[in-house]
């Protein structure tokens, strides 16, 4: 549901049950969790991960073998 930045919302009414007559869709039988892995699986968060782990390596690796 979209909104354009003028557009007022109605305030929201009494909750209650479905209509008498209507049916509800059924739930899904399974909906996939997304979590922390998802979240890896994202290229760009990858390239952002792989850049900051490059220069902490560099940084370690430039204080192990500086005279």
């Amino acid at each position: 549901m979209s909104h354009s930045p003028g557009e007022r919302t109605p305030a929201p009414g009494p909750v209650s049950g479905p209509a008498p007559g209507t049916t509800q869709a059924p739930a899904p039988e399974h909906q996939e969790a997304r979590g922390c892995l998802y979240a890896l699986s994202q290229p760009p968060l990858m390239l952002f991960l792989s850049v900051i782990a490059t220069l902490l390596l560099l940084a370690a690796v430039h204080d192990l073998y500086r005279w």
